[in-house]
């Protein structure tokens, strides 16, 4: 659940951050066409007459015979960027070549000495009852 969520958190930023927005045209109180874009991108839907009862609405309503309107996700002021500054000195370059780079193989022996058929020898008393120490 955690990877899902980090991963929705990384695209909401990279989408605020690069000016994606969610592009919506009306044509009177209808939506006619709707886009994913890339900043602000002007949409028709191929009407190039005028509607004169366009003038005579007013402006109480939310949407004119003909509009845009652009929805973005934004990051607010105190969003710093994050950039790093690498700087390789000589002996971690020396120390990653030669660990990863120049690593030899582990030669390993195919002749294994194996204890497997070892028997301990008898025990000639048994201890726990000897010391009288028994597990309970």
């Amino acid at each position: 659940m955690r990877k899902i969520i980090s991963i929705f958190l990384s695209v909401l930023l990279l989408a605020s951050s690069s000016g994606i927005a969610y592009a919506q045209h009306f044509c009177g109180e209808y939506e006619m066409l709707s886009e994913l874009t890339l900043g602000e991108k002007n949409l028709s839907c191929g009407m190039s007459m005028d509607i004169p009862d366009c003038e005579t609405k007013g402006t109480s309503e939310d949407h004119d015979c003909c509009d845009n309107h652009y929805t973005q996700v934004t990051t607010d002021d105190t969003f710093a960027k994050a950039s790093f500054e690498i700087n390789f000195t000589k002996t971690f370059v020396a120390a990653f070549v030669s660990v990863f780079v120049l690593e030899q193989p582990a030669i390993y022996t195919t002749n294994l000495i194996s204890f497997a058929e070892y028997h301990p020898p008898p025990l000639e008393q048994d201890f726990q009852v000897l010391y009288e120490t028994f597990l309970i």
